[in-house]
This record gives C-alpha cells, sequence and structure tokens, in this order.
C-alpha cells in the first residue's frame, strides 16, 4: 500500500487553535494589543490574524477597530455614571475633556513692563519698586 493510500481522508500538519471570538471580542474592547492577545492564547500574531480573517472576513485592524469603539463607548458610558452620581474626580474630568473647561489662574499685572528694553539698573529699580508694592510698603521706601 502506497503512502498516499494511508493518508487518504486524513488530515496531516497540527491540529487547528481554535480562538474564542467572544473573549477575543473583550479583549480588543479592552485595547489589549496583539502581541497581548496573542499572549492571552497562546498563540503567535499570525495565528489571531489568521482567525480574525476566517471569522469575519476583514483585517484584524478594521476587526479591531470595531471591537475597540465598543470598548470606548462601554468606559465613557462608565465614567458618565460615575460623573453623575457625584464623583467630583470624573466631573471635572468630562468638562475638561467634553466642555472645553480648564483650570484658569489669573494673574494681573499693573502697568507694563518690558524687561527687554530696559537696563539693568531700571530692572532693578522696577523690582525694587514691585516688591516695596507687594510687601505693602508703596513708594515712600517704608517711611
Amino acid at each position: 500500500m502506497s503512502e498516499k493510500r494511508k493518508t487518504a481522508g486524513k488530515k496531516t500538519g497540527r491540529k487547528k487553535i481554535d480562538i474564542d471570538i467572544r473573549t477575543l471580542d473583550k479583549l480588543c474592547e479592552m485595547q489589549c494589543t496583539i502581541i497581548e492577545i496573542a499572549g492571552f492564547f497562546n498563540v503567535s500574531v499570525d495565528t489571531i490574524e489568521r482567525r480574525v480573517k476566517e471569522a469575519s472576513g476583514i483585517r484584524f485592524a478594521d476587526y479591531f477597530e470595531e471591537k475597540r469603539g465598543a470598548g470606548r463607548a462601554s468606559l465613557r458610558r462608565r465614567q458618565f455614571q460615575l460623573a453623575m452620581k457625584g464623583n467630583g474626580t470624573m466631573l471635572v474630568w468630562l468638562g475638561k475633556q467634553y466642555l472645553g473647561q480648564t483650570d484658569k489662574q489669573e494673574v494681573k499685572q499693573e502697568g507694563s513692563l518690558n524687561v527687554y528694553t530696559m537696563t539693568s539698573d531700571e530692572r532693578k529699580a522696577r523690582i525694587a519698586q514691585l516688591l516695596a508694592q507687594r510687601d505693602g510698603l508703596g513708594d515712600n521706601g517704608g517711611a
């Protein structure tokens, strides 16, 4: 009997590694990289790419973008829920992210001060004047 007949009808090569697509989806939603996903399943990156192509008909990068979007929406929903429950930190953060709010510090400057056109003696005199004003000594030097 020839070698061909012995293997006729039998598959040769390694057994196909199955990847649980639901678990893969969750890992994508959690923003895991393809390397992390491959490590989770203990397979190569190429195997992940092949299984995604077989299951969905699209490249891993496109598949990942779809699933990552769902993860982002879940995260945003949870952040919003925390904010609505009164989490001050989350309220401030979301306000900055989506409402353009910022931490602003007002700086009040009296008069003009152009240190680039002043001489060294003028800068020293102006600094002394500002320090005196700050310390409540005014223009009379504390007398």
